[in-house]
């Protein structure tokens, strides 16, 4: 039995549909929810990530801002603009797209945000939320966890009681990503680089989430055709000039339950989920 495609394109629909409508009633109330993302220099990946984040701010009503700064900006100047942008009611929702220059790496740029604009979810304030226990969705959470959780959801998977292998323990994706998992009552393994037996964990998994960079890390071999189960791809890799993930989706196509696709899986829902972000934020500011 082939594995089913847990393809973003519905749900992301679904989502898009609400947000507009959500956007509009804004705009009723004068509100117009306004994104603004820091650019520091001319990284090609990085310009095509911000156009990709203009357009759906357009599709949904959304204003889009771009903070454009010199790649040799210094420290000083760029905490003085990034200290602007929070201070401006008009913008509702502050990203700093990575990479940024060398002689800013140094900075604490999750914390440099306003929480209340944090729509990439980093800040501090925002990731303690995570820790508490929460499993609240409207709150301000890194974006692709959340994302892979609006997915999972969409498709009717359970979470609850599940034995769950995310392999890469990042802080944008993996970390995060177990601990929120484990809100939701699932069984929680962070596996890495120096995982032992990775293969037996993967086999004994109900759910199998990678994020690691690697091109095809993940074949047949690391699962049990009877567990039916179900494979989270975040890698965002190439292969002879295309997009393709951490998982060989022809290897393991017959020996898994369902899979989501690279390209059209968790990268649109990544994007989504931050303009959701940012209605959220405009929503919450306006309340007070």
């Amino acid at each position: 039995m082939t594995a089913k495609i847990l393809s973003a394109a519905p749900v992301v629909d679904k989502i898009k549909n609400n947000l507009i409508q959500r956007c509009a009633a804004l705009k009723t109330r004068g509100i117009t929810p306004s994104m603004c993302v820091v650019l520091v220099g001319n990284n090609p990946a990085s310009l095509s990530y911000v156009r990709n984040k203009k357009r759906m701010c357009e599709e949904i009503g959304a204003h889009f801002h771009l903070e454009h700064m010199a790649q040799d900006i210094s420290p000083d100047d760029f905490l003085k603009r990034v200290q602007n942008l929070n201070q401006d009611p008009s913008i509702h929702g502050i990203i700093i797209q990575l990479p940024v220059a060398e002689q800013l790496k140094h900075l604490n740029l999750p914390n440099l945000i306003d929480p209340s604009k944090d729509i990439d979810g980093f800040h501090g304030l925002n990731t303690q939320k995570l820790y508490s226990g929460s499993r609240d969705l409207s709150l301000l959470l890194p974006c692709t966890p959340k994302g892979i959780i609006n997915l999972l959801h969409f498709y009717g998977v359970e979470l609850k009681g599940k034995n769950i292998v995310v392999i890469g323990r990042s802080l944008i994706v993996g970390k995060p990503l177990s601990m929120l998992l484990s809100n939701f009552d699932a069984t929680v393994v962070l596996a890495h680089s120096q995982t032992k037996d990775l293969k037996q964990l993967t086999k004994e998994a109900d759910i199998v989430v990678s994020a690691i960079g690697k091109t095809h890390f993940l074949d047949q071999s690391y699962f049990n055709p009877s567990k039916h189960t179900i494979v989270v791809d975040v890698g965002m890799n190439t292969l002879d000039g295309k997009l393709t993930g951490d998982v060989n989706q022809n290897s393991v196509k017959d020996s898994v339950g369902a899979m989501t696709p690279v390209p059209g899986g968790v990268g649109p829902m990544t994007v989504i989920t931050l303009i959701e972000n940012l209605i959220f934020a405009t929503e919450k500011q306006i309340k007070g």
